[in-house]
């Protein structure tokens, strides 16, 4: 197993599905300095605030010239349905594929709750620069001011 990427290097450029069923990848975003925040759930209590807090901070990231991206292991249908409910305006993918985005980045992994163990999305966000090279990582996120966090970093990168 490769080690997982950290600041200064490459994000590597996986292709991940839209809610609409299009294609995105990190190289997409290159050009300008971007979001990329991977998350377990749509639509669990956690998850939501998250995508609403990027959702609420949606026009002053880009205002800053910085694209914001939402990842998950959810399919494109229940994006689709996330995005619906809850007006959401940040823009999400699906890496549901084994060896996708968060498989490369080490986010999807093994993880033990009540002693069960199972793999899922450790909350992780990614700014990267405008070369596409990854300038900061917040590991294990707690929800609360986390956007606003993020925004402050990007606006000063």
């Amino acid at each position: 197993m490769s080690s997982k990427p950290t600041v200064g290097d490459s994000m590597p450029d996986v292709a991940m599905t839209t809610p609409d069923g299009g294609s995105i990848s990190p190289s997409d975003l290159k050009g300008k300095k971007a979001v990329i925040f991977f998350y377990p759930k749509d639509d669990t209590p956690g998850c939501t605030v998250e995508n609403q807090d990027f959702t609420a901070l949606a026009d002053d990231f880009a205002a800053a010239g910085v694209a914001l991206l939402g990842v998950s292991k959810d399919s494109p249908a229940r994006h689709a349905k996330f995005i619906a409910k809850y007006g959401l305006t940040a823009p999400l993918a699906s890496d549901a594929e084994t060896g996708g985005l968060s498989d490369a980045l080490g986010v999807w992994t093994e993880k033990v709750n009540y002693g069960r163990t199972y793999m899922g999305m450790v909350r992780t966000t990614y700014l990267l620069d405008a070369d596409g090279k990854i300038a900061r990582v917040w590991d294990k996120v707690k929800v609360k001011g986390h956007a606003a966090e993020v925004l402050e970093a990007a606006k000063a990168l």
